[in-house]
Parts: C-alpha cells; structure tokens; sequence
C-alpha cells in the first residue's frame, strides 16, 4: 500500500466516520475537529480493517500520541511494512 493510497482512505473514513471533510494534513484534530478518544478508538478500529489484522497491546499505545492526518498515515505506514516482513 503507497502513501497515497493510505492517505487516500484515511480521508475517506474521516468523511465517511467522524464527517471531517477535507482536514489539513498536519492540522491538530483534537484542537481543529474536537476529535476525541472515543473517535480515537474508533480509527484504531478502521486501522485494523485496513491492515486486515488486529492491532496489539504495544501498538496501540504507539498511537497514544497521534494528532494529525499525516502521523497517522506515518504509523500505518509503519505497521503496515512491519507486517509484510
């Protein structure tokens, strides 16, 4: 999965899911968009979804300090190659 097909469907579920439409990219969503822990976990959700796995314990605290559209594409980026090795 490139970068831009992550960013891509990231975009889409923050439209689709929480009705973010066209976030900044490295726009701080808490202070922005009032996006909270409850949305938090639901993204981890569509984290998994899209990696086609669960995410574990150690991973999901590494999101802990995730505020913007770009970090998050940064971790499934890395998720995602730590998957395929």
């Amino acid at each position: 999965m490139t970068r831009e097909e992550i960013q891509s469907k990231i975009l889409i579920v923050f439209k689709e899911e929480f009705e973010i439409t066209n976030p900044g990219l490295d726009e701080n969503l808490t202070e922005k968009y009032d996006f909270d822990s409850i949305d938090a976990l639901e993204l981890l959700g569509e984290i998994e979804t899209l990696l086609g796995s669960e995410l574990t314990r150690d991973e999901k605290k590494a999101s802990m300090d995730i505020r913007t559209i770009n970090q998050i594409c940064d971790y499934i980026e890395l998720l995602a190659k730590k998957r395929s090795s």
